[in-house]
């Protein structure tokens, strides 16, 4: 690779591929900063800790070898998190750590388990029935500082997420910690948008739950 075009291109920027295409290695690494912990957050969700670099390697070696193809139909991130999606997959199939994600699928939205415990909503009688109850707000002479707080919150929600079904994991983690949008997740993941939604339901849903438990704990 050679250097030509300046690093600095904002967020999916066409400038930033012609320059990779045209071999600018700024450009790269450009992109690596940008992208590279969101891989070996996703990495994690299907191989163990000691397979993580070699396959986010991998989806890199990938991208400079198909950056070529790449014709723009969907974004640069979908395109990027569906290579690493693809190798991280067939390194768990070949190490023998997982199951088809379509059985999960299947069993995570036929359950019929309550994601949240039916009394955390407002009744049929209600002004707004099926709406969440309002949680107990602590006094002020109890709350935690702010930074704190954030902080255990952040640990908490990271704990849920860690503890999801694979499924419902796997699209709470796109849509909300990376920011893929909805049409792109059903793209990457091959869902149905039904079942994108009641995945996504289902995993907030337990996440909110563990984040009320813990904070009515801290009220306490």
């Amino acid at each position: 690779m050679r250097q030509a075009h300046p690093a600095t291109v904002t967020h999916e920027d066409p400038a930033l591929l012609a320059a990779l295409r045209d071999g600018d290695e700024t450009a790269f690494v450009s992109l690596v900063e940008r992208y590279h912990a969101s891989l070996l957050r996703l990495a994690r969700m299907y191989v163990d800790a000691s397979a993580v670099d070699d396959v986010v390697q991998d989806t890199w070696i990938g991208v400079l070898h198909g950056l070529p193809n790449f014709e723009g139909r969907a974004s640069f991130k979908t395109w990027l998190f569906h290579i690493l999606v693809n190798r991280a997959r067939t390194k768990a199939v070949r190490d023998a750590r997982t199951i088809p994600m379509s059985t999960f699928v299947q069993e995570e939205t036929e359950a019929q388990d309550y994601a949240v415990d039916p009394s955390r909503f407002r009744p049929a009688d209600d002004r707004y029935p099926g709406h969440w109850m309002p949680l107990a707000k602590p006094s002020a002479d109890v709350m935690p500082e702010e930074r704190l707080l954030a902080g255990e919150l952040d640990a908490v929600v990271r704990s849920a997420l860690e503890k999801l079904p694979p499924a419902q994991a796997e699209v709470v983690r796109l849509r909300d910690v990376e920011g893929v949008p909805s049409d792109e997740v059903c793209q990457l993941l091959n869902l149905t948008e039904g079942n994108q939604r009641v995945l996504l339901h289902r995993g907030r849903s337990k996440i909110r739950s563990t984040l009320e438990v813990y904070l009515s704990a801290r009220a306490n």
